[in-house]
């Protein structure tokens, strides 16, 4: 999958099982400011519960001109997918590349689930592609994408 804008392409690559450590340590890097805010913040959970959980076959590494700078999952389960591990360096933060990985990720064939971090940015991002809340506790904000809101967007973009 790849994202030619004139700003500089966006590449997908499958993720390799050695990919795990570095990932970790973006996410860690990522997620540390929410979650010190939410006091949340354990330099060794923060990394373990990604370890735990990674499955390279679900895995894409975000490449931007060549450089690995993120990760993004999608997951399924059931009738729905999890969007998962979407970590973006803060170095390419800002820079409309969240936004491109989406537009390469995100189908028609949803519906798509996620939880982001209370209070992170990161929501306005999801919402702007079409996801609502569904509920939300003092952590975590629980999100669903639908097809029918993914259709609705499209065809308010002609």
């Amino acid at each position: 999958m790849t994202d030619s804008p004139s700003s500089g392409s966006i590449t997908l690559r499958p993720a390799l099982a050695d990919d795990v450590e570095w990932i970790a340590e973006l996410r860690a890097e990522v997620l540390r400011a929410d979650l010190e805010r939410l006091g949340r913040y354990d330099e060794i959970r923060v990394r373990q519960r990604f370890r735990d959980a990674f499955e390279p076959v679900q895995t894409r590494i975000i490449v931007v001109d060549t450089v690995d700078v993120g990760s993004v999952a999608v997951r399924p389960d059931g009738d729905a997918r999890w969007l998962e591990h979407f970590y973006i360096s803060p170095s390419h933060q800002g820079r409309g590349v969240g936004g491109r990985v989406l537009g390469l990720v995100l189908d028609d064939d949803g519906p798509y689930r996620l939880n982001v971090l209370r209070g992170s940015a990161a929501r306005g991002l999801y919402e702007r592609h079409g996801f609502v809340v569904d509920t939300q506790d003092g952590v975590d904000v629980f999100m669903t994408r639908d097809r029918m809101e993914r259709a609705m967007g499209a065809s308010d973009d002609r």
